[in-house]
């Protein structure tokens, strides 16, 4: 795991203490230790063992960057945490814009389609899309499909953003601007070996046939992902 740290090329940061994790055979605990130093300016040590209380905790967590703030939360929200929001949007039907690159973005670019029912995920600056079979708000243990999109992997559903807008919050308020800068960008290309559809032919003949289509998508050409929602949520 990688991590990185930072804190401004100007602040000055200052030592206050150490949490130290105890583990045994039959258990563990974790003690706070405040800094001490000798002398100003000499070396520091721990002090005594202090207890942890809720409120210390809940402190840390603040100055982390975990703090969540209240919000009201909209229907179609599945989950909402300080890492990662989850949800859904029902079928309906959408612009789609492609690369004009090659002769197939040219036939698909700016054309109305329906889409299938789609659950979204945002953890930091990373997006993530599956789709529904059915047009309701899934439970823990709905099966989810493939994204029938490019600039999407199977595996994971991870969205290849690119120079896609995103937002400047990662409040519920975000959730519409994910949605319109993924369906404003243009798609461009398939994103590594990902089976898309089970459509003869392929994702090309898959949209060309949808192109100004009244009715719903087709969730019979949907990929089965191999997940569960809850599978979708805690992978990371």
């Amino acid at each position: 795991m990688r991590t990185r740290v930072s804190v401004g090329g100007s602040e000055s940061m200052a030592l206050k203490g150490a949490l130290l994790v105890y583990e045994g055979r039959h258990g563990s605990f974790v003690s706070w230790h405040d800094a001490k130093f000798a002398a100003e300016g000499g070396a520091a040590y721990l002090g005594e063992a202090q207890p942890l209380t809720t409120e210390f905790l809940r402190e840390l967590a603040a100055g982390l960057g975990s703090h969540l703030a209240p919000e009201i939360l909209l229907p179609n929200v599945l989950v909402r945490t300080p890492e990662m929001l989850v949800w859904w949007t029902p079928a309906e039907r959408r612009t789609m814009f492609f690369a004009e690159t090659s002769d197939a973005g040219k036939k698909l670019n700016g054309k109305r389609y329906p889409h299938p029912p789609l659950v979204f995920k945002v953890a930091g600056n990373e997006l993530c899309v599956r789709a529904l079979e059915r047009s309701e708000r899934p439970i823990s243990e709905t099966r989810l499909r493939i994204a029938p999109y490019w600039n999407t992997s199977d595996e994971e559903g991870r969205v290849c953003i690119g120079t896609m807008r995103t937002p400047d919050t990662d409040c519920v308020d975000g959730i519409e601007v994910w949605e319109r800068g993924f369906f404003q960008s243009e798609f461009t290309h398939p994103y590594g070996a990902a089976r898309l559809t089970s459509f003869t032919g392929g994702f090309v003949p898959l949209w060309k046939g949808l192109a100004g289509s009244t009715k719903p998508f087709p969730p019979k050409y949907l990929v089965d992902a191999r997940q569960t929602l809850r599978e979708f949520v805690e992978q990371r």
